[in-house]
């Protein structure tokens, strides 16, 4: 299969402009845009430390020397790259491919979801395609991934992300992700504050309870000593 990133020799990079932007809107409705930015927090933090990024409608380009051959997909994951955020992402220049691409998709972006993107990630050598429909317009159970084999896309029928050994699962309008080797669930931003508020009213409550025992045991030592028993000898 002929790569489509694949060029002549005679393509270059000299004087040859790849925009950042195309001054489109960044997701159709709010509810898309929620879940975007989610899974991209959510990877992000997962991947923290790792030699990869997660970049989200960031134009992919694929074919040097040619600017309009591009794609932005919803949120891409790279390995063996460095890690960090970029205006773009040129594969010539990055030497590697996105392992995983997210697209959250609608019954507007469907067409293009299932047909022109879904035969580009193909044939670039996307391993896995993953199409979420917050809304459940057009999907149902709102999940759906395919995993490249033999070049070839093949529905994913357990939820697995191989390349991220992470499963996935749906929490209303967003996608839950869980560690494949723990069980444990990466929270979300929300999740986390939650989380973390959960732990303090926690902490208060067992220093509130080891004060009150403190001053139980101190009313029992004060008894003691009222009976002429030194309660440090006990």
């Amino acid at each position: 299969m002929t790569s489509a990133f694949q060029q002549t020799e005679t393509n270059t990079d000299t004087e040859i402009f790849y925009p950042s932007t195309d001054g489109e809107p960044l997701a159709e409705t709010y509810v898309h845009l929620y879940a975007i930015l989610v899974t991209l927090e959510i990877l992000r933090q997962y991947l923290e430390g790792q030699q990869a990024t997660v970049l989200s409608d960031q134009f992919l380009y694929y074919a040097q020397g040619y600017p309009k051959l591009r794609v932005a997909p919803d949120v891409m994951v790279i390995f063996n790259v460095a890690p960090g955020g970029r205006d773009n992402y040129k594969i010539w220049e990055e030497g590697e491919v996105p392992k995983v691409i997210f697209e959250i998709t609608s019954k507007g972006t469907k067409d293009e979801d299932m047909g022109f993107k879904k035969r580009l990630y193909e044939q670039l050598g996307v391993e896995e395609y993953w199409l979420f429909d917050p809304k459940g317009e057009w999907i149902p159970g709102k999940l759906r991934g395919y995993r490249l084999y033999r070049e070839i896309y093949e529905e994913i029928t357990d939820n697995r992300s191989s390349c991220l050994q992470l499963r996935l699962e749906i929490d209303e309008n967003l996608i839950a992700f869980y560690r494949e080797d723990t069980g444990e669930k990466l929270l979300a931003p929300g999740e986390l504050k939650a989380a973390l508020e959960e732990v303090k009213i926690r902490a208060e409550q067992a220093e509130s309870r080891a004060e009150q025992a403190e001053q139980q045991a101190e009313k029992l030592r004060e008894q003691l000593r009222a009976l002429g028993v030194n309660p440090d000898t006990i």
